[in-house]
């Protein structure tokens, strides 16, 4: 008994130091290497000698009530949506996650009438009993704001002054129409993917250049700066594909908007 004891609590001491203390002040140490050094530490950005950000965690850029600032340029949406009592913009980095919604979820893309759509019963129908004026596809939340994907008899929704249902906003048809109203946008011209869908993070930081150059005019209006040198921070800061063939081009928020703001400082 003796011999089997002493060597397995041995082992368990020599195991703890090496692989539960040794190991991690290892990979601390490497990671304090220059040019690691960095990345192991977030990635932190600071301006002025004050931390904004990080240049590889996106971070919304709205007020207080979850709306978007207007002068900044835009991050995509983000379904790592914070604790109760936050704003729903996302960007949790305690909650990485995509939606995980499939094509053909209505909490994603709506009711599509004919397909997916159902009525006040939750009945299939042909028709969508809750499209609006602008959104033929839209999901009626309840009374607490909260989306009715799966309508049931005596279910309670919330309206406007007007009578129209309220939609949920984090589909992606209202999305499309939030983001053609706040860019000036016109109907027939094509919204980037990026710009109505989370990434599976949920912390992206960085937007497709067609998305940034479709937010130039608007940023630059509410900042009084030329459209022209606006678009020359983005082409600036557009990133090649990696390893020059996988991805797209693109451009992180935090940098072009801080870039931004050192123009006005």
């Amino acid at each position: 008994m003796r011999r089997q004891l002493v060597p397995a609590v041995l082992s368990m001491i020599v195991f703890t130091v090496v692989l539960g203390v040794g190991y991690g002040l290892l990979v601390t140490g490497i990671a304090q290497i220059p040019g690691l050094k960095n990345k192991a530490d977030g990635s932190i950005v600071e301006r002025n000698g004050r931390q904004v950000g990080s240049s590889l965690i996106g971070q919304p850029f709205v007020d207080k009530k979850g709306n978007p600032i207007p002068r900044y340029f835009q991050s995509r949406p983000s379904a790592a949506v914070g604790a109760e009592g936050t704003t729903d913009a996302g960007y949790d980095p305690t909650l990485s996650s995509g939606s995980n919604l499939g094509p053909s979820n209505p909490l994603l893309v709506g009711f599509i009438p004919g397909f997916n759509s159902v009525d006040r019963n939750g009945n299939a129908s042909k028709r969508n009993p809750f499209a609006t004026h602008d959104d033929p596809y839209c999901v009626p939340v309840d009374p607490k704001g909260e989306p009715v994907a799966s309508p049931t008899a005596g279910q309670k929704y919330k309206k406007t002054r007007g009578g129209e249902f309220v939609c949920d906003a984090n589909t992606v048809p209202q999305r499309v129409l939030a983001y053609r109203e706040l860019n000036g946008v016109s109907p027939r011209e094509e919204v980037p993917v990026d710009a109505v869908t989370a990434s599976a993070s949920g912390l992206d930081p960085d937007i497709s250049v067609a998305n940034a150059r479709l937010q130039a005019t608007r940023v630059a209006r509410e900042r009084g700066l030329p459209d022209v040198r606006v678009r020359k921070l983005i082409a600036d800061r557009t990133s090649g594909r990696d390893l020059g063939i996988f991805g797209e081009k693109t451009v992180n928020v935090l940098d072009l908007n801080l870039a931004l703001d050192r123009l006005e400082s």
